[in-house]
């Protein structure tokens, strides 16, 4: 009578195991291409987000360069031969879940510096969240410079007649 208390319950035999050497358990039949539900792990590069962080830093507007001085001057150089640089200014760190990304400005006269940095800080961790996917933890900015307006009409006199 204590076998009807206890009922077994019966058991399937165990499936197959992969082949030594496999990762993939291939006893199930393959699922269809573009399955979500796939298992894997996505490495994202420091130079994604960072293109990513620079071309949304540049749509802001009163931005009118990233990068320090030199940096600039070695853009300018890349731009004659089109090769432009779209982290230029931008450094991040990125890890498995979170980044974190540091930009530096040139803010057009006469915009309102700390409203033209803030609006970069929202434009980039927005960018980073919704394009990489990735957890934004801070974007430092750094306003490097003002530019007037009477620089561009400098550069376009010549100095010789």
């Amino acid at each position: 009578m204590a076998e009807d208390l206890n009922p077994t319950v019966p058991t399937t035999p165990a499936a197959p195991k992969p082949a030594t050497g496999s990762r993939v358990d291939r006893t199930f039949a393959p699922r269809p291409a573009g399955d979500e539900s796939a298992a894997g792990k996505t490495t994202i590069a420091d130079g994604v987000v960072a293109k990513v962080a620079g071309i949304a830093a540049r749509e802001v507007p009163g931005v009118y360069a990233l990068g320090g001085g030199g940096a600039r001057a070695l853009g300018a150089i890349r731009n004659v031969v089109n090769a432009d640089d779209k982290s230029q200014g931008v450094k991040v760190e990125v890890g498995e879940t979170q980044a974190a990304a540091d930009i530096t400005i040139v803010v057009e006269y006469p915009m309102p510096v700390q409203d033209v940095a803030s609006n970069v800080r929202a434009a980039v961790a927005g960018a980073i969240s919704s394009l990489v996917g990735l957890e934004v933890v801070e974007v430092n900015v750094e306003v490097n410079d003002v530019h007037l307006p009477s620089d561009d009409k400098n550069e376009e006199e010549s100095r010789v007649s």
